[in-house]
This record gives structure tokens, C-alpha cells and sequence, in this order.
């Protein structure tokens, strides 16, 4: 399984996702489910996949091949000729729509299932940073001021401290260290999850990624930021007046 989250917020976008894959827990291995696309001054396009990584990769695969037939001059849609994000997420949709058509039925026969889910962002130039999550049919819906963060896989550990903290108007330092947060509860708690931590950071309207960094399990930042969280919790735990009938 997975863990992949990302935010949209005033000042750019932040993507994180762990690289644990396995079958069983003697057989487990690292993948990246982070992919970053980039033109520099017109658009920076991040992949979050979670799901079955035979299907994920298949559907990556999908998008740069379709990018190669661009440059050999086929006439495509592609990453590189959305308009904006929301066509740019359309193409996704259609990636997965085709590894579908492939794969599916063989999967469905299987009854492992068509199963992988995205969360896809960026910015194209003449439009503000927008976030989505992509599903298995290849529709998706848009991360809003509202709910500004998305999550695929297994998110139910980290969600808590997110629906707590999380704001559209949070600087993007802050929010990589809530999310760094999320994952510190996510880890601890299930075994499907597993360092490294892939992270990207967008500055809004940079068109260009210059804060990028896998996190090992020996970094500095990562374990200071899960002693000092325990900390916390323990201090606030203290404080509280126990329970009396």
C-alpha cells in the first residue's frame, strides 16, 4: 500500500507521498509514487499515485509515451499541451481510462481490481495552482479553499491532525511540517507504510521546483520532528483534568 498527500494553498502547492510497496511481509520493496513533469516558465505538472503499482506505472508510462509522440509531431493531447490544469487532468483521466482497457478485464477476472487512485497538481501559466484527486474511472474533483488538502491510500492515521490544522492560507514550511506530522502518525501505525518520504515544494507562480528531498529514516529534521510531536502530546495529555464519574 501507500500513503501520498498533497496541498493547495495560497502561496503554491506541497506533495509528499512514502515509496513502500509490498506483498505480504516478507516481500516488501521501494518504488517512487512521486512523478514530476516540468517546463520551465510554463508549467509544473506532480503525480501522487496509490494502488496497484503494475496499474500505476502502466498509467505514468501511458502519459510519457504520449508526450514522446508529441515531440516525433503526432497530434495528442498531452501533459505538455493542456491548456490549463483542468484539461491537464483530463489527460490523466484518459491515461487511466486506457490502462482500463487494457488491463482491466484481466484484473476484474483476477478479483485484484482495477485498483489506483491519483492526486495530480500543479500550475500552468495564466492560471492559479490547482489540486485534484483522480479516481479509478478517471473523473476527479478539485481541492477547494474549503478542503485544501487530498489523501490516497492509507490515510485514516494521518488524516486526524490534518482536518485539525490544515488552512489554505498556511506557508508552504508550515504545511510540510504538518504533513511530515501526518506521515510521523501514519508510520507508526501501519506497516504498509514505510520510509523514504519523496516531498516537493511549489512555490506559486516560480514555474520551476527548486525544494525537492527524499526524507530517509535518519533524517535529522524527520526525527526531531516526531520527538518533539510526542512531547507535545504527552505535556498536553498531562494537562488535561482526568475523568472522574
Amino acid at each position: 500500500m501507500t500513503y501520498a498527500v498533497a496541498f493547495r494553498l495560497e502561496s503554491g502547492l506541497v506533495f509528499a507521498a512514502d515509496t513502500r510497496t509490498n506483498a505480504g511481509v516478507d516481500n516488501i520493496a521501494q518504488y517512487k509514487k512521486l512523478q514530476l513533469w516540468r517546463r520551465p516558465g510554463d508549467r509544473v505538472l506532480v503525480l501522487l499515485a496509490a494502488g496497484n503499482l503494475a496499474v500505476t506505472q502502466a498509467v505514468v508510462s501511458l502519459l510519457n509515451e504520449h508526450l514522446a509522440e508529441e515531440e516525433a509531431g503526432e497530434d495528442a493531447a498531452t501533459l505538455y499541451t493542456a491548456p490549463n490544469m483542468y484539461r491537464a487532468a483530463r489527460v490523466v483521466g484518459d491515461a487511466i481510462r486506457e490502462a482500463r482497457r487494457i488491463d482491466g478485464a484481466a484484473l476484474e477476472a483476477s478479483k485484484l481490481g482495477f485498483n489506483t487512485n491519483f492526486i495530480f497538481g500543479g500550475q500552468i501559466k495564466g492560471e492559479r495552482p490547482r489540486l485534484f484527486q483522480i479516481y479509478p474511472e478517471g473523473n476527479f474533483i478539485e481541492a477547494t479553499d474549503d478542503t485544501p488538502f487530498f489523501q490516497i491510500g492509507e490515510h485514516k492515521y494521518g488524516k486526524p491532525i490534518l482536518d485539525r490544522v490544515a488552512r489554505s492560507d498556511m506557508r508552504l514550511g508550515e504545511a510540510a511540517k504538518l504533513m511530515l506530522l501526518s506521515f510521523d502518525s501514519t508510520l507508526r501505525s501501519n506497516l504498509s507504510v514505510g520510509m523514504p518520504i519523496d516531498l516537493v515544494i511549489y512555490e506559486r507562480d516560480s514555474f520551476d521546483v527548486t525544494r525537492e528531498k527524499r526524507i530517509s529514516a535518519d533524517d535529522e529534521y524527520f526525527r526531531q520532528l516526531s520527538s518533539s510531536w510526542s512531547d507535545a502530546l504527552r505535556q498536553a495529555f498531562s494537562k488535561i483534568e482526568e475523568f472522574d464519574v
